[in-house]
């Protein structure tokens, strides 16, 4: 997001100017573009294992199983990833006109182009398949009696919740990611052809379009979940109210101690005669 600020909206282009910058620059985003959905699939097996009737199946909905399925799912695309910090370079695309780029083998573009494209649709298949099954799970739940409702269901009006507000999300990536996918197919195609003026403006305009589409999910959550979360709302408007306090309500001083606590201290003192 924060590049997309700095290239897309002022047009700052320093990634173009130095090898190193450049190099970070497409690991970083590719990186996030690939922890960022692996989390929220990992947070959709989350709830769809404590939707579970099973008491076992429950049990591993943990958070210590939670923070050692992100950091292994980090640590795997940290290294999937790194063939970009050797390949990607600066390319003279005309002269005197170099840009940040996958280098110039077309082999490799056109991997980097089709793996882009498998993930995102596996990722989206995937979050689909989840969240359908989490559903499923609390639909079960609800068609229960109410007596062995008690006894199953271990979620929470939270948990519910969280499910509601992942389920949003699900359907927000999915169908942006899609046109990720769509343009990294079409600039595959379009690649080898011979490029005119049209159709290069064409391509050039389809690619801004679907990258400034395919960067909503990445700030959409806040509002999905102030949207969809009641327990989110209160907890904003809680946070909200201790940051107004804090700058509206001077900090009291402390007071030294009163008499009270001097006297009850004094040898001899009577507590009752204090009291009152």
């Amino acid at each position: 997001m924060l590049a997309s600020i700095f290239i897309d909206g002022y047009n700052i282009n320093i990634q173009n100017t130095n090898v190193v910058l450049c190099k970070v620059y497409l690991y970083v985003a590719f990186l996030f573009a690939s922890v960022t959905p692996s989390i929220l699939i990992l947070a959709s097996i989350d709830r769809l294992l404590i939707s579970s009737q099973n008491v076992d199946t429950r049990l591993y909905s943990s958070k210590r199983l939670a923070y050692f399925s992100i950091s292994i799912s980090t640590t795997f695309w940290m290294i999937y990833h790194v063939h970009l910090l050797v390949k990607v370079n600066i390319v003279e695309i005309y002269p005197s006109i170099f840009v940040c780029y996958y280098g110039l083998s077309a082999t490799y573009v056109n991997y980097i182009f089709y793996s882009v494209m498998v993930m995102n649709v596996s990722f989206a298949i995937l979050m689909t398949f989840l969240s359908i099954l989490s559903f499923k799970n609390v639909r079960q739940i609800r068609i229960l009696p109410r007596q062995q409702r008690g006894q199953i269901r271990t979620m929470k009006k939270k948990d519910f919740q969280l499910l509601r507000c992942l389920f949003v999300q699900g359907i927000i990536f999915t169908f942006f990611c899609i046109f990720i996918a769509a343009d990294f197919t079409y600039q595959a195609e379009e690649r080898d052809r011979i490029q005119i003026p049209r159709n290069e403006a064409i391509s050039t305009f389809i690619y801004n379009l679907f990258t400034t589409l395919y960067n909503i999910p990445f700030c959409a959550n806040f509002y999905v979940f102030v949207s969809f979360s009641k327990a989110f709302r209160q907890d904003v408007k809680q946070l909200v109210r201790k940051m107004l306090a804090k700058d509206t309500i001077a900090p009291r001083e402390e007071e030294p101690n009163n008499g009270e606590n001097i006297n009850s201290k004094a040898p001899g003192a009577n507590p009752a005669a204090i009291s009152n």
